[in-house]
């Protein structure tokens, strides 16, 4: 062949071959090297290649080997199955090698080549999850064929190094460590190999407890006070070999003995049992840290000698037993995770002292933090509003004892760490209050290290040079950094919308704030920054952690540097005003943004302010600045153009934040008052009004000072609005150019964005503190302010056609200048405000005779903002902003009537605000716009909606419309439609809008209307909207609530319009959902806009009842049912004729809704269903139904009560849970009080019906007993003649529950009704009478009568019909905990579960019988006389059996001739000639049957002696298909038996067609699950091994195992 071929083929091999090729040679040169030994002569003479070949080929594949393991995963995957084994195998019989390359002689040596796989193994290490594996298996192999005990006979090193060892290279233990925590099981699996490995283990041994073997005599002592999970897991960890009693441990475990219990615990982390874990890690991890003080510890196998000082030891098992730990926190049982977080919290870490610190800070910043993160471990958080957990509190107290061990500058680093994780991770809302109560924790502990450290001197006194130090050098740049990551946490909480749960998280946050970071040594910016974060409602007046955080900021708790520290402080707060004003800028324009970022820095400043001013005296610096300063802004304005507006956004920020701690205090003092009357007044903070009051005027007199410049500025500032047509188009700035998406920004250059935000800026101080001033100054004359504002007003409404975008840009900034100015001057409307602005309006229109002023000023607003917004320059995002000022405006300017009547302003001369047609042209002109507004304008538009109609509305208003003839029946649909397409297309379901939207739509003023509900048999406006809204409600909680508040507010003020809404009321009867709608409370508190539009919404009739159900889905039907309660009160109304009209439409309305429900809980689907799951939504829907109705039975009168009892007779009748028959007993027991005739004509009748259901018997006992005991005076005795015979005969009823009942409700009877009978008297006692008595005796004397009626818990004693029927009964009464529907437990219930527990106990008794008799059975004497009479009696049953077996397998079928059944009938003798022929058959088939039993008996006795020695256990199994199985195996090999807990298993259906008849043919014995052990012992004293079978870790597979000559078996 030619060579080129060979060449050219030789290339051609793919990599695999190559190796596998090479690897084969290497091997055989190897082989035949070590089989036929080279002589020295030989060698001498050179005549033997076969050492330089293989160390040659040696040398190449060696250096292949180290390029191929750092290439692609199939080139290593090759170098591991090919060419490093036979490497591996060269260098165990030769150390070195010397190589010939070019001349020059080499040692090829396998230390030299272990180093470079141990560097490559370290690249591969770094690369990734694929490149971990391959070095694991490097390793792996390496250890193999190198085991660290292992000694080569050729030992001597041929180039002088020392013998390389992996284990002592640190970084190996790193990587083992970090592969037993991948996330891959492989992984995992290679490192505890290579662990065990290295440690001298093999993978195969059976790692049991290193306690001593040594057997106590007699039984195991069990620990006391365990649960039967805690008693069986310890059993089971005895059946392990793990964790005998630590008492019996003679000597302390040694490093081998540790290590295997650490194997233990890791590999029973691998399985998914519960059990398995269970059993090992209480008991183990418990040794591991007893042990690991000791010399002898399992660290001290790593450290190979080397010294290591006791905190390196302990950072060192600490870290190997955080590789369990977390093993377990990442578990999937999330049982397992619980156990695993339990253990480790429950260690008694103060007992370890300083050591506690040896934690790695990885493991608890990382798996601890991310297991507290975990939901599992939480499971009683937010309880009652407790938002605590028992994980928290112990991880809590873990972290306080590590961090009060750590240094300074640790304590530091692991608190920025720790507070950081709220920025690197998720957390929810547990794991986040987790992380805030263990930041809590930290720095406490924190603390108690600085304490710790403050020394005393020689003579006894405290050092304070050395103290004083300490602090000043605390925490100066780490402060800044801990507040900056503090915020994170507080920003952090607000994603979660329950105001407790955020007050828990600020209150830890600023605990450790508190106790870590003086506020002197950190930044003023970085502290306003801080404060700002926390949520308002906490830290103003009446706040929770108002106090809390101005003792921080004033260092009360630091006495020598109180007062200093407070005066710093105070410094600051004083300089800002100056250092916020007078700060330069490079760039004299600024535009919105800056704006609110000045406001932003404005509004920080003013609330840290506010709680640092303890006096009055100590806001005179402030005020004098602001005198000072605002006396020369109009000199200011001339050098710079910020200046002034940064002034003015100082001013409106203090009076913004003064209106809110105004608006603060009044609301805590009208708390005040209400705890006042509780009595709880010392848990609130008490404000000082009289304080608060002098600081509203002390900032009255400079404001008023500034006043007059201020109008003197704002008159030049405006002058840009006058001049807008002389303003050209000029190039906009590139950030308005290239802007996508965003807020929309103004079209205009800098120099005119300046300008008019200046003019903004003006406009709205003037209007603000001229608002203020008159608010505070009662009767002060601000004519300027006020005559500045009205011509402003004017003038915008006045303003010409723009010609270009600058010109509508410019006119816009003046609406928006108007809007914030009419706002703030209509709230504080006088007689001095409306005069001036009427004289202003006369140049604007002028007045006619007779004509409605107002009007015509808002119709030429609306004319000329119209107009504006048709202006084909302006971009319609701009528009979109004009829409919103303008309904803004049209709102302020519809509340002057309002404002004017409520400070009795009358209109002279008769003239009217406005017109008819004027209001109809308002509300047009919103509708028209309605169905596409914003969301900025759906507040403003929908307010203006409801003031135009309560325009309309008569009485109240009548003279500020003139001719009014009402609101038009067309305009009302058009509004109803448009407001419903409105709310659809709104995607988010926000308070405010809804609110608006049901106090606009759902007027009362339209509500009382008839026509608005129903027309010609159609639904009117009105009722349709209703059905669109809570149809669409049943998705949204948020709005059926908020409609189910203010609906039943309407009804009940119109009681006639009910009849409309029957089947709306019944739909917020039965309505339900699990949503839990947190935010909701959030937005009422921090929202004003929500806050004000649900106060404004129709009265609840019981807030304090329904605001306890406002967060759950049970507030729509508490609100109806509060409402008909409210409306049960009408009927007792007497007075005038509107009076009784509303009386009869409320009993009516009552009727009506009551016989709906009924019809539909006796005829609807789901409703009059009798099977159905407990808690199911049938169930639940039942309940509601039901708890509806018994609100409802106060409406039933004479004209429907046959008609509502025939309805509960038939419910009674069906089957119900006794959740849902405890209101229709309540209900019956109600109507049978009110008609006290029915309970002859129909409740007697019923009781004397003993074939009815024991379920409905027993509500009518209920019933009955109810009746007699709660029956007025006058019926009460009538009653118990009537009832009480026909209730008698069931206390002898076979049905236990029924009989039970029974008893404890005539025990009841008998004893309010039958007084005792005194023994001592001469008396002559009737018959019937001592029987009473005697029947009393007896069921208050029986014992189990006794303990019936003490698991009853006194609920008859406290059971009330009447109450019961009532919104409080049901809701509230009797219920702790609003867990399912605020359903109670049933007297029925109780008394089902006391005859379960009775039942379970009996059974529980008997079972202990058939255990005792069966192992006295088993317990028999082993004399030979005994087991030879055993023998014989077991031989004779199974003939017996066999026999019986055989009769049934022979079969004859006897057929009779025609001939023979006429003989037959003819005579009943036969001739002799016949008997003999059959008597001869007879004894034929005889014989035939002897022949078939011998042969039988002799097959069996085969089969018998064919069997093997093993019995199958299976007592411990309960399900049938496995033990069918079983016996199906059993039979298979032949076992000797299967004993199973219950042998009647072998007649179930489901065993037969499993097992197919493989019971007939193994031996079945029972054993119960409590004579397992009996069993065992006895079969081990025949001779028996015991096997137990199960998938522990230590398991050695079946068909591996040696099985003994005789094998009991045990599964489990």
């Amino acid at each position: 062949m030619d060579k080129d071929y060979m060449l050219a083929l030789s290339g051609s091999f793919p990599l695999p071959l190559s190796c596998h090729v090479l690897s084969i040679i290497l091997d055989a040169a190897l082989r035949t090297f070590q089989a036929a030994p080279v002589t020295d002569s030989v060698l001498e003479n050179g005549c033997c290649y076969a050492p330089k070949f293989i160390a040659n080929l040696l040398w190449n594949l060696c250096n292949v080997t180290e390029r191929l393991l750092l290439q692609c995963s199939e080139n290593r995957s090759c170098t591991v199955g090919f060419l490093l084994p036979v490497i591996f195998k060269a260098f165990v019989s030769h150390s070195s090698f010397k190589v010939s390359v070019h001349g020059q002689t080499h040692i090829l040596s396998r230390n030299r080549f272990f180093m470079r796989m141990w560097r490559c193994c370290g690249r591969l290490f770094s690369l990734g999850s694929l490149e971990r594996r391959d070095a694991y298996s490097i390793l792996s192999l390496y250890l193999s064929y190198f085991s660290c005990t292992e000694t080569s006979e050729n030992s001597d090193i041929s180039d002088g190094a020392e013998e390389f060892d992996v284990s002592s290279e640190k970084e190996l233990w790193n990587e083992i460590k970090a592969g037993l925590v991948d996330e891959e099981g492989l992984v995992r699996k290679q490192s505890l190999r290579i662990l065990k490995t290295v440690l001298c283990m093999s993978s195969g041994s059976q790692c049991h407890s290193g306690i001593s073997e040594k057997k106590s005599q007699g039984k195991h002592s069990v620990p006391h006070g365990v649960t039967k999970r805690e008693l069986w897991a310890y059993n089971e960890a005895k059946s392990l070999g793990v964790g005998k009693v630590c008492s019996l441990v003679d000597s302390g475990l040694n490093s081998q003995q540790q290590w295997e219990a650490f194997f233990l615990l890791f590999e029973m982390l691998e399985e998914y049992g519960t059990h398995l874990v269970e059993a090992a890690w209480n008991h183990q991890i418990t040794l591991l840290l007893q042990f690991s003080a000791s010399d002898d510890n399992f660290v001290s196998a790593i450290s190979r000698g080397v010294h290591q000082n006791q905190s390196e030891t302990w950072g060192e098992v600490f870290s190997w037993l955080s590789i369990l730990w977390k093993r377990g926190f990442c578990h999937d049982n999330p049982q397992v995770r619980c156990m695993i977080m339990q253990s480790f919290l429950g260690i008694e870490w103060t007992k370890y002292g300083s050591r506690v610190k040896s934690v790695p800070e990885i493991f608890i910043l990382g798996p601890l933090m991310e297991a507290l993160n975990d939901p599992v471990h939480h499971n009683d958080f937010g309880v009652k509003g407790v938002y605590s957990s028992k994980t928290i509190e112990g991880a809590g107290q873990f972290l306080h004892h590590y961090s009060s061990y750590l240094d300074s500058r640790e304590r530091i680093v692991f608190l920025s760490s720790l507070v950081s994780l709220a920025k690197r991770k998720s957390f929810s809302r547990a794991g986040l209050m987790g992380l805030a109560e263990c930041i809590a924790a930290s720095a406490l502990g924190a603390c108690k290290y600085i304490d710790n450290e403050v020394k005393f001197s020689k003579d006894g006194f405290v050092d304070k040079v050395q103290q004083e130090n300490s602090l000043q050098n605390f925490l100066h740049d780490d402060g800044t950094e801990l507040l900056d990551v503090f915020r994170y946490v507080l920003e952090s909480s607000k994603q979660h919308f329950n105001p407790n749960y955020r007050f828990r998280v600020c209150e830890k946050v600023v605990d450790a704030a508190a106790l870590l970071v003086p506020a002197s040594d950190v930044p003023f910016e970085t502290l306003l920054h801080f404060i700002s974060t926390l949520p308002r409602e906490f830290t103003d007046y009446g706040g929770s952690l108002r106090v809390r955080v101005q003792d921080w900021l004033l260092q009360n708790h630091c006495t020598p540097h109180c007062g200093g520290t407070w005066m710093q402080l105070l410094d600051s707060l004083y300089g800002f005003p100056k250092r916020f004003i007078t700060h330069n800028y490079l760039v004299e324009n600024f535009n919105d943004e800056d704006l609110d970022a000045w406001d932003l820095e404005v509004r920080r400043w003013a609330r840290v302010l506010f709680l640092v001013i303890k006096e009055e005296h100590q806001l005179v610096p402030l005020l004098m600045f602001i005198q000072n300063h605002g006396t020369n802004i109009c000199k200011q304005k001339n050098n710079s153009e910020w200046i002034p507006v940064k002034f003015l956004t100082l001013i409106l920020g203090l009076i913004q934040e003064i209106q809110v701690m105004q608006s603060r205090v009044a609301k805590l003092g009208v708390r005040i008052q209400i705890k006042s009357e509780m009595g709880l007044l010392e848990t609130e903070e008490r404000p000082n009004n009289v304080e608060v009051s002098i600081v509203y005027k002390m900032f009255t007199d400079p404001l008023l000072f500034i006043l007059e410049e201020l109008v003197s500025f704002a008159n030049l500032s405006c002058s840009i609005f006058l001049s807008s047509s002389e303003i050209d188009d000029k190039v906009l700035p590139s950030s308005v150019r290239g802007k996508l998406g965003g807020p929309s920004q103004r079209r205009l250059s800098n120099s005119l964005t300046t300008a008019v935000l200046q003019a903004i800026m003006s406009v709205k101080a003037v209007a603000c503190i001229s608002a203020w001033c008159a608010q505070m100054r009662f009767g002060i004359l601000l004519n300027s302010a006020f005559t500045f504002v009205w011509k402003f007003f004017c003038n915008t409404i006045a303003s010409l056609t723009c010609n270009s975008e600058s010109e509508a840009e410019v006119c816009l900034a003046a609406y928006e200048a108007l809007a914030p100015a009419l706002k703030a001057l209509v709230s504080t409307f006088s007689p001095q405000t409306l005069d001036l602005f009427r004289e202003n309006c006369k140049s604007l229109v002028p007045a006619v005779e007779g004509e409605p002023w107002l009007g015509s000023v808002v119709l030429s607003f609306l004319q000329n903002i119209n107009d504006l917004l048709t202006v084909r320059f302006m971009a319609r995002t701009r528009r979109a902003v004009l829409l919103n000022w303008k309904w803004v405006c049209l709102e302020s300017l519809l509340l002057i009537p309002y404002y004017a009547f409520e400070s009795k302003l009358h209109v002279e001369d008769g003239r009217f605000f406005f017109s008819d047609a004027a209001v109809r042209h308002i509300v047009t002109d919103i509708l028209e716009s309605l169905e596409n507004a914003g969301e900025g304008s759906v507040l403003p538009m929908l307010r203006s909606i409801r003031l135009a109609l309560e325009l309309f509305t008569p009485g109240r208003l009548s003279a500020v419309v003139s001719h009014c003839s009402g609101i038009d029946f067309q305009m009302i649909w058009h509004l109803v439609r448009s407001s419903w397409i409105l709310h659809v297309s709104c995607n988010k379901r926000r308070v405010a809008p809804i609110a608006a939207l049901l106090s606009s739509v759902l007027h009362p003023s339209l509500f009382s209307d008839g026509d608005m509900h129903e027309t010609d048999n159609e639904p009117g406006p009105l009722k349709w909207f209703v059905e669109k809204l809570l149809e669409e409600g049943t998705k949204s909680p948020r709005t059926i609530r908020l409609a189910a508040l203010h609906l039943t507010g309407l009804w009940l003020s119109n009681p006639r319009t009910i009849k409309y809404y029957i089947k709306e009321l019944k739909l917020l009867t039965l309505y339900g959902s699990v949503a839990f709608d947190e935010d909701f409370e959030a937005e009422l508190t921090e929202n004003h806009d929500a806050r004000t539009e649900v106060t404004l919404l129709a009265k609840n009739p019981d807030p304090e009842l329904t605001e306890l159900f406002i967060n759950t889905e049970l507030y729509a039907r508490v609100s109806v049912a509060v409402l008909f309660y409210k409306l049960a009160d009408l009927t007792n109304m007497v007075g005038s004729s509107s009076g009784n009209k509303d009386y009869q439409a409320a009993l009516e309305s009552g009727k009506l809704f009551l016989l709906e429900l009924l019809d539909s809980v006796v005829n609807d689907k789901d409703l009059a269903k009798e099977l159905y799951k407990k808690y199911s939504a049938i169930h639940r829907r039942k309940i509601r139904a039901w708890q509806m109705i018994c609100v409802l039975s106060q409406f039933v009168d004479d004209d429907i009560v046959g008609e509502v009892a025939h309805c509960l007779h038939i419910a009674l009748y069906r089957n119900n849970l006794p959740s849902v028959r405890q209101y229709l007993e309540t209900f019956a027991i109600n109507i049978y009080l009110k008609f006290p005739s029915l309970v002859a004509e129909q409740l007697v009748p019923t009781l004397r019906d003993y074939d009815m259901r024991p379920q409905a018997l027993s509500s009518y006992v209920f019933v009955a007993a109810n009746v007699i005991i709660h029956a007025s005076k006058e019926t009460q005795f009538r009653h118990l003649d009537e009832l009480l015979p026909p209730i008698l005969p069931l206390l002898t009823s076979h049905h236990h529950s029924l009989r039970g009942f029974t008893q404890v409700l005539v025990h009841q009877v008998l004893c309010k009704l039958f007084p005792p009978v005194d023994p001592r008297s001469s008396e002559f006692i009737p018959l019937e009478k001592r029987c009473f008595e005697d029947l009393k005796l007896y069921l208050a004397k029986n014992s189990d009568c006794m303990r019936l009626r003490a698991s009853m818990e006194g609920y008859l004693d406290a059971y009330n019909p009447k109450n019961s029927a009532t919104p409080a009964g049901i809701f509230v009464s009797r219920v702790e905990e609003i867990e399912f529907e605020c359903v109670p437990t049933s007297l029925m219930e109780q008394v089902l579960n006391f005859l379960n527990d009775v039942r379970e106990d009996l059974r529980c008794s008997m079972a202990k019988d058939i255990v005792t008799i069966k192992n006295e059975s088993l317990n028999i004497s082993e004399d030979p006389e005994s087991i030879e009479k055993l023998s014989t009696a077991c031989k004779e049953r199974l003939f017996t059996e066999l026999s019986k077996d055989a009769h049934l397998d022979f079969q004859k079928k006897i057929t009779f001739s025609n001939h023979e059944k006429q003989d037959m009938n003819s005579s009943s003798l036969l001739g002799k000639e016949e008997v003999y022929k059959q008597l001869l058959e007879m004894e034929k088939e005889d014989g035939l049957l002897d022949q078939l039993l011998k042969s039988r008996s002799m097959a069996m006795e085969r089969i018998r002696g064919n069997r093997q020695h093993i019995i199958l256990v299976a007592s411990l199994l309960d399900r049938i298909p496995n033990l069918a199985g079983l016996a199906r195996t059993s039979e298979v090999f032949k076992a000797s038996g299967l004993a199973v807990a219950d042998a009647k298993i072998v007649h179930d259906k489901q065993f037969q067609l499993i097992s197919v008849t493989a019971e007939k043919w193994v031996p079945i014995i029972e054993v119960p699950v409590n004579s397992v052990k009996q069993f065992l012992e006895k079969k081990k004293r025949e001779g028996y091994s015991i096997l137990g079978l199960e998938q522990t870790a230590n398991s050695v597979p079946l068909d591996q195992y040696i099985y003994p000559k005789k094998t009991d078996i045990r599964w489990s």
